[in-house]
């Protein structure tokens, strides 16, 4: 009976001792051990044995991307507005043993940090700025908060800002002003649009007149063109008239008297015509010279006649008045 009490404390000694010297380690996770109350190693995932009594697990360090949001926080920016900014940290342990003995407790370092980190940064902005500058500022206080938790084995990957609130009358003057923008655009926009409109109807009424002013000058020289080809087609044909006349009349030999009579033919068919100038052959020059010559010399002879026959009546009046002075001085 003792036998069996004792195999049985013995039992449940060797299940303790195991169970303070096998540990399992978690995948993402390791453990610090401690010797002695020394840092004695980091255990990795997986199957670790550690001496009871003497190693002691001081603390389980994740090494996953962990996040940690920062309280709102109340910021006074550079012109004197009172704002509340509330941020979230993504980091990570990248020194397990720093984290753990670099610093009490690392998360509220972080926090302590980056609630200093963003009131210098803001402080240093006005209010316009915080809202427009939002990429700028997390830049800012990621590079700040990563160079201060480098010696405590932590790496900051990211910071963001999820929400920047003003005071409610501040708030109002916003809406008002963009309000007052949007409506400014909107007339801006409408302004530019009339006038593109102006322009572009400006431009097509120029385009048109340009159009129709090179139509006109087209049909023009078109007409002039087809004038100028009816006229030398006329001429071709007169010419060509004038050639089969001048070879006829070379086939029948005309003799001097019958050039000159068709030439006055021609001359008189000219002078029939519409035309205010008359372009004389100088062939029809000799006819002309003699028809000029006899017209002038009938018309000699009817002034000749005219004269005789008034002396003759001018004789018979005055003989009987003057006879016979005329008689006595004969005798």
């Amino acid at each position: 009976m003792g036998t069996w009490i004792f195999l049985g404390v013995l039992l449940v000694i060797i299940l303790i001792i195991a169970f303070k010297t096998i540990r399992i380690v978690k995948q993402s996770e390791v453990y610090i051990i401690e010797r002695l109350g020394k840092f004695y190693k980091i255990a990795d995932a997986g199957l670790t044995i550690i001496v009871p009594f003497f190693d002691h697990v001081r603390s389980v360090v994740s090494l996953k991307q962990q996040t940690m949001d920062i309280p709102p926080q109340g910021v006074i920016t550079k012109d004197n507005v009172t704002i509340t900014i509330d941020t979230v940290v993504f980091y990570k342990v990248t020194d397990p043993a720093k984290a753990v003995y670099e610093i009490q407790n690392l998360k509220k370092g972080i926090e302590y940090l980056a609630i200093t980190t963003i009131r210098d940064i803001v402080g240093k902005m006005d209010l316009d700025s915080t809202f427009s500058s939002r990429d700028a500022i997390n830049d800012k206080l990621r590079v700040l908060l990563d160079e201060a938790t480098d010696q405590w084995g932590c790496k900051i990957d990211r910071v963001e800002i999820k929400d920047i609130t003003p005071p409610p009358d501040i708030r109002d003057a916003m809406e008002k002003q963009m309000n007052a923008e949007r409506n400014k655009r909107a007339l801006i926009l409408q302004a530019e649009g009339e006038r593109q409109s102006a322009v572009t109807l400006a431009e097509g009424k120029k385009e048109a007149a340009i159009l129709e002013a090179e139509a006109d000058r087209e049909a023009r020289i078109r007409r002039a063109a087809g004038e100028a080809e009816a006229i030398k087609k006329v001429a071709e044909a007169k010419a060509e008239e004038v050639h089969m006349v001048y070879d006829a009349m070379m086939r029948a030999k005309p003799d001097e008297k019958l050039v000159q009579l068709k030439s006055l033919e021609a001359l008189k068919e000219v002078a029939n015509g519409e035309a205010n100038k008359i372009f004389i052959p100088f062939e029809a020059t000799g006819a002309l010279s003699g028809l000029g010559a006899a017209s002038e010399m009938f018309k000699d002879d009817k002034k000749r006649t005219k004269k005789i026959q008034s002396v003759s009546d001018a004789n018979d009046s005055d003989s009987t008045d003057y006879g016979n002075s005329v008689t006595i001085e004969e005798k």
